[in-house]
């Protein structure tokens, strides 16, 4: 039986999908994270056939309800093959929704050949003449927010798991973003991760936060000798990058469990892992990323960084089955901010109420 797939697209995750070449599959959806979450919800929501897609840690509470519990299906030694931070990450309710495909974390890059010395606060960034690109709506906007919050020892969410926005932190990073954004490009507010990366390399910005995946573009582009990898901007109590991890599931509509499980044995692999690897990604095998080896003093600084952000300012959000219509809440009043429809202070407002209304009906 054909496997009916759907695949996170872009540039950092692409390259993986030659494997699938020697597979009977057929791709039926192959889009950026935010479409492809979109696009699944309604098909699964329709009842249609999805054998194994592409997802992510911080969406399995949201999807637990049509995704297959793994821990009976995949094979415990191929799952001790991964990191162990990873896999947790997929857990909810102790249950194994989906199985890690690599972890994610921001480093910065900047352009040495502009500037002589690299900010490492937000703070240093804004009184820089630093053109700082970081994406402007969806996920990331709402993911660069949450990290300068958490940077300047604020939170999002208390003890309980409950909203909390209402803060002169919250406030504050959305002021940060908003003087990013005015110094940086007119059309930022449109930028989503791959518009950030294309503005790097085209030299529209001065640095900007990428993911690991990002390398292989870097690597090829014609500033590869001027970008320098550095450490994520820290805020005044926390240096920070927010994090998680891509992943694979097995929906409910799988119409071909054994088929699906088998494929997802070989996406588990070492070899699968290290072809992940090889695009700059930061498997979730561990051997595979182990036998790692950089291509040049770059590609050696930039793993460094890399392992060293995920080992001490990896930052996750809270698993809550509301929190994606809460991020999607988010960065619309944050993009308006950026656009100038709103304040800060209205759209942090409007977002701890929406927020508090999305917990209570999960409640109820």
């Amino acid at each position: 039986m054909t496997l009916r797939i759907a695949l996170v697209g872009g540039p950092m995750y692409d390259h993986l999908y030659s494997f699938f070449n020697e597979h009977d599959v057929e791709v039926i959806v192959h889009a950026d994270h935010p479409t492809l979450n979109r696009k699944v919800a309604e098909m699964l929501a329709d009842g249609e056939r999805i054998d194994l897609l592409s997802t992510h840690s911080k969406y399995a509470p949201s999807q637990a309800s049509w995704l297959q519990p793994l821990d009976s299906l995949v094979d415990k030694p191929a799952v001790d093959e991964l990191a162990p931070l990873a896999v947790d990450l997929c857990r909810y309710r102790q249950q194994l929704f989906t199985i890690p495909r690599l972890i994610d974390v921001r480093i910065m890059w900047l352009r040495s050949d502009r500037v002589a010395l690299a900010p490492t606060t937000w703070d240093e960034v804004i009184n820089s003449p630093v053109k700082f690109g970081f994406p402007g709506k969806e996920s990331g906007l709402f993911g660069t927010f949450y990290e300068i919050v958490v940077g300047a020892g604020g939170r999002i969410f208390d003890d309980e798991e409950r909203p909390c926005f209402i803060s002169d932190e919250s406030i504050q990073a959305i002021e940060t973003l908003i003087a990013l954004a005015q110094k940086t490009d007119s059309d930022l507010p449109n930028w989503h991760y791959d518009q950030v990366d294309a503005a790097l390399l085209n030299g529209t910005t001065d640095a900007s936060g990428a993911w690991p995946g990002a390398w292989g573009s870097i690597r090829s582009s014609k500033f590869e000798q001027v970008l320098q990898p550095h450490r994520y901007p820290s805020g005044a109590k926390r240096w920070v990058s927010y994090a998680g991890c891509h992943a694979w599931g097995i929906p409910t509509t799988c119409g071909d469990i054994d088929g699906a499980t088998d494929l997802l044995h070989r996406l588990m692999s070492a070899e699968v892992h290290g072809l992940d690897a090889s695009g700059g990604n930061m498997c979730a095998n561990v051997e595979a990323l182990s036998q790692v080896s950089p291509v040049n003093d770059i590609d050696q600084q930039r793993l460094a960084i890399t392992r060293e952000t995920i080992n001490e300012a990896m930052i996750t959000y809270p698993s809550h089955v509301r929190f994606p219509e809460v991020e999607d809440a988010g960065w619309v009043l944050i993009n308006e901010t950026l656009r100038g429809l709103r304040s800060p202070q209205d759209a942090i407002q409007t977002l701890q109420m929406v927020a508090e209304q999305f917990f209570a009906a999960d409640s109820n």
